[in-house]
């Protein structure tokens, strides 16, 4: 299985912001995006998760294959840690969640109210969301977000996992997680132009 982009052309509110993408993730690899703030790479990791479309080219490889993590951690305020862990697991159709609890650090927290969880608590448990899905591809947007050192380092040692078990990650990051083999893509170079094609607007998605 591979997540394969091809001469992707990805719009911003209707206003084109990268074109001529081209890169492929395989089983057990990970691809890191560089650029500045503002470049696209939000966009296009909303594009490959399947949020929004894009303005010319195509993806492949990731149809219900995708787990995707964004700014927002996606959680119940009013359920516990391991009820919202229950909760998407199900929602998945997977069973357990004990892993995902232990992997980000979470065992002594497993009763509290998510509403009740330090903005770092909170994204280790919107990122201990991705073991319960079951998806072999994992989109990751500035997942370290809030995280102290060791919070990041149980990231990145979950990252190594998901890898090791044959997952991908695709992950926009200005931090170095560590990740050895990791291929890094800038996105710099594919600006949009004044002459790429425009896209009917995403606003709906902004």
């Amino acid at each position: 299985m591979t997540l394969t982009v091809t001469d992707l052309t990805i719009a911003r509110g209707g206003l084109p912001v990268l074109a001529g993408l081209s890169f492929a993730v395989s089983k057990g690899q990970a691809l890191i995006l560089r650029g500045p703030n503002g470049a696209g790479k939000t966009t296009l990791l909303r594009t490959i998760a399947g949020l929004q479309e894009p303005i010319g080219g195509a993806i492949s490889g990731a149809e219900d294959q995708i787990a995707y993590a964004a700014h927002a951690d996606g959680l119940k305020a009013m359920l516990s840690v391991r009820e919202n862990l229950e909760f998407w697991a199900e929602v998945f159709g997977q069973d357990g969640v004990d892993a995902a609890i232990k992997t980000f650090n979470l065992t002594e927290l497993g009763d509290r109210l998510a509403g009740t969880l330090s903005a770092g608590q909170k994204r280790r448990l919107g990122l201990a969301r991705l073991l319960v899905t079951g998806r072999p591809i994992w989109v990751l947007d500035e997942p370290t977000v809030s995280l102290d050192v060791a919070s990041v380092a149980l990231f990145a040692d979950a990252v190594r996992g998901h890898l090791a078990t044959g997952g991908m990650a695709l992950i926009a990051t200005h931090i170095d997680l560590g990740l050895e083999d990791a291929q890094v893509f800038d996105v710099g170079p594919f600006a949009a132009t004044m002459d790429t094609p425009r896209g009917a607007s995403d606003e709906a998605f902004l």
